[in-house]
């Protein structure tokens, strides 16, 4: 019994310990250092996409796919930030990445639209009480054919 006893006790002692270890996010894990303004996360898909620091991504609900230079991808992240601090940071960080803002879409949701030399980039952000879901798609440029001089017959 005494022996139960004292390996009850070291048990709970040795999984005190252990807890202890963990680590828990800070505050600044989340938002930036300075109040409304996001900064990029060190870890992204796509390297010329940025995604804000603490949004995580999604991998059950994302896939990419590059081949011969055609890049392919619906890549998902959950995170904090107002939709607001998330339309800024795209606005400021994509041009850095040659993007070129096409159209921002609001209505209640948030929808951007990005284009470059031969690439289209959709953002689109969806507020779930206080983290939002950011979807980003990406994508190559639809080919217009060349219109024929000689009318259809």
């Amino acid at each position: 019994m005494k022996a139960t006893l004292v390996f009850l006790l070291c048990f709970v002692f040795i999984g005190f310990l252990l807890s202890g270890c963990a680590d828990f996010p800070q505050k600044d894990d989340y938002m930036s250092k300075t109040p409304g303004v996001l900064e990029p996360s060190a870890t992204i898909k796509f390297s010329d996409i940025p995604v804000p620091a603490g949004f995580k991504l999604l991998p059950q609900n994302s896939y990419s796919f590059e081949s011969s230079g055609v890049r392919v991808g619906v890549l998902k992240y959950r995170g904090k930030g107002s939709p607001d601090q998330v339309i800024s940071f795209y606005k400021e960080q994509m041009p850095m990445y040659s993007w070129n803002l096409l159209n921002i879409v609001e209505y209640g949701d948030r929808l951007m639209n990005f284009e470059r030399e031969n690439e289209t980039c959709i953002v689109s952000l969806v507020p779930k009480g206080s983290l939002a879901v950011l979807t980003i798609s990406l994508g190559p440029k639809p080919q217009v054919p060349k219109r024929s001089k000689q009318p259809i017959k």
